[in-house]
């Protein structure tokens, strides 16, 4: 009797963990978020404040921080192999333009004729990925671009980031000429799934 009350037991509890790690790679994946066998845990939260008027750069439809909100900071990213799945956004690397100040690697401006990115944090990594190159596929094309930049994953809703929430933990912030290359018309620039690896 003993037996079949554990047994019971057991197989209830295995259904849980069955239905609760399904119902978690569901809610990834509504979020835009791409679950990763246990890699790459949430670092912590940050609190959003309100950006000061006319402080957050909307250009190419960039989000501003909201008063309050809560919003998830990762210091990694998923393992870089030789196909590595990313969400591909959208940057100006341009003054004035929504990336905020200069980027990381020269503390200069860029043209957004150049094909140039910002990488998530982890896979920015600590600036080992400064001015090397990778390679982007993705709308059935491919092409070079260089790394430039951090998108932080850590930080934001600050001035250093013109007040824009953190960045996810697996982005490839590209400049238009990155997506001009990958040949996506440009009423549908924003996000778009791609691949990517060390050139």
């Amino acid at each position: 009797m003993k037996m079949k009350a554990f047994s019971s037991v057991f197989l209830f509890i295995c259904f849980v963990l069955v239905f609760t790690d399904c119902f978690m790679v569901e809610a990834c994946e509504t979020n835009g978020m791409k679950p990763q066998a246990g890699t790459c845990q949430p670092s912590g939260k940050l609190k959003g404040k309100k950006p000061p008027p006319g402080k957050c750069n909307t250009e190419n439809d960039s989000d501003c921080c909201e008063e309050g909100k809560f919003y998830t900071t990762y210091k990694c990213s998923p393992p870089v192999s030789s196909h590595t799945k990313a969400i591909l956004t959208i940057n100006s690397f341009e003054a004035g333009g929504d990336g905020g100040g200069p980027v990381e690697c020269d503390n200069k401006y860029h043209s957004d004729d150049d094909p140039v990115v910002a990488l998530s944090t982890g896979w920015f990594n600590n600036r080992k990925r400064c001015m090397k190159y990778i390679k982007i596929h993705g709308n059935g094309k491919s092409v070079r671009a260089k790394v430039l930049d951090e998108c932080d994953s850590t930080a934001g809703c600050d001035s250093d980031h013109d007040y824009q929430p953190p960045c996810p933990h697996n982005v490839v912030d590209a400049s238009k000429a990155v997506w001009k290359a990958l040949g996506v018309p440009e009423n549908d620039w924003g996000e778009m799934d791609v691949y990517w690896s060390d050139d």
